[in-house]
């Protein structure tokens, strides 16, 4: 009987052992790495009551609010050189955006609602304490919490970090990950194709998609399809990698090596899943390094990393686990499935008319990497599900991508089939 995919995940997870050991980094380096322990802000930020905006820096309490008092201008208080006078109920301090608030004063009175005259300023509106005034502490307080212990650092979090004056923090250590592709046919990219082979995509795409984590990457290279070239690679590699990472070689073929080298160097904790694509995925353990054996079809591939290596690596690398964020969405046309196994069809989704819509993108057969290029989301169709007519919801993931940039929509193209060029992602992952 094969394992679903909830239950795939679990196993995994419950196999992955997180790593133990830490090291300080600076904040500038620490993007993508796992925070060790919890980050709690040295200082105030601000550290001084601040003026939101230009203006002039007053005395609101103990006013009726009335319009048009009038203050005599005293000093001058900009961002880094703050005035040396204060504010009495009469006077008044120009100041500027994140410039710190005189003594004295309790509100900022807006330039546009300001009049000057020969140093004499009018307001033009009620004066309320408070107003357009940053208090120190009003971002986080000396001793709040940062960054929790597991959290993984994002560019967002580490201008935080510095913003508080934070230099330095203590991360865990990277994983290591060993990445390997099995196949006779497999010729690297740039080098000219030989009767019967093709090129090598899914050790790059795995590589490259791990460039996101927090890993180490040791890149084994294309191996043979030979038992013996495959399990003295598995048995160096195991030496000094956290995480295996193969592709190809787990299916029922002939010369299908990797599964069997696994259990013969360690154990199998499982083997095929009920999943569309990657029904050949090998799990397991020799000596103290995990091993996936990914399926060889380039999408398969990418489907089990995503749903698979990529919560491995985060467990592995000591972050926090967390649910991928599902949207429900409304299919725009009708796609095939045949009940049995979960299938990921990779789909791009827009907003139309206020509702999330989502097309499959064309013919879904797992050799076609067309159907990730045009992505932006992964459309499941559930284990019982049979064919999913227009205008049924199902649930879609959005694809791993960019952190720096928005999920953007993009124009339809002139087919179905490449219905939207690659967009701006959100992120995918556990």
């Amino acid at each position: 009987m094969l394992r679903n995919v909830d239950q795939a995940i679990a196993k995994l997870l419950a196999l992955a052992t997180p790593v133990t050991e830490v090291e300080t980094v600076a904040t500038s380096a620490a993007v993508a790495r796992i925070a060790a322990e919890d980050i709690l802000a040295p200082v105030d930020l601000p550290p001084f009551d601040c003026s939101a905006m230009d203006g002039y820096a007053v005395r609101a309490a103990g006013r009726n609010n009335a319009r048009s008092k009038r203050f005599r201008t005293v000093g001058e208080s900009l961002a880094g050189h703050p005035a040396a006078a204060s504010v009495s109920a009469d006077t008044a301090v120009r100041i500027f955006t994140g410039a710190v608030l005189p003594e004295g004063a309790d509100a900022v009175l807006p330039q546009e609602d300001a009049t000057e005259r020969r140093g004499i300023v009018f307001a033009s509106v009620p004066l309320v304490p408070g107003q357009h005034v940053r208090r120190a502490g009003h971002d986080v307080a000396a001793g709040g919490a940062l960054c929790a212990a597991g959290t993984r650092i994002s560019a967002y979090h580490a201008t935080w970090l510095a913003a508080c004056g934070i230099g330095e923090v203590s991360v865990k250590r990277r994983v290591r990950v060993a990445v390997a592709s099995t196949g006779d046919e497999l010729a690297a990219p740039g080098t000219p194709l030989q009767p019967g082979q093709i090129y090598d995509s899914n050790r790059f795409a795995v590589a490259t998609l791990l460039r996101e984590k927090s890993v180490q990457i040791d890149d084994l290279g294309a191996i043979a399809d030979d038992p013996a070239a495959i399990r003295r690679a598995l048995e160096n590699a195991a030496q000094r990698a956290d995480l295996i990472v193969t592709s190809g070689g787990v299916s029922v073929g002939d010369a299908d090596y990797v599964q069997r080298v696994i259990g013969d160097l360690g154990e199998v904790a499982f083997w095929r899943i009920a999943l569309k694509p990657g029904k050949p995925l090998a799990v397991g353990r020799i000596g103290d390094a995990l091993v996936l054996g990914l399926p060889g079809n380039p999408v398969s591939t990418l489907v089990t990393y995503l749903l698979f290596v990529a919560p491995a690596v985060d467990r592995l690398a000591g972050a926090t686990p967390a649910q991928p964020l599902v949207l429900r969405a409304r299919m725009k046309h009708a796609v095939r499935h045949t009940p049995g196994r979960r299938e990921y069809m990779r789909g791009t989704m827009r907003t139309e008319d206020g509702e999330l819509r989502v097309s499959a993108t064309g013919d879904q057969s797992s050799n076609r990497l067309a159907t990730f290029a045009t992505a932006n989301c992964l459309i499941v169709a559930k284990e019982d599900a049979g064919e999913i007519p227009p205008g049924a919801f199902v649930d879609v993931l959005p694809l791993c991508g960019e952190a720096a940039h928005l999920l953007g929509e993009t124009p339809a193209s002139a087919s179905h089939d490449a219905a939207v060029n690659q967009a701006g992602q959100l992120v995918f992952g556990r």
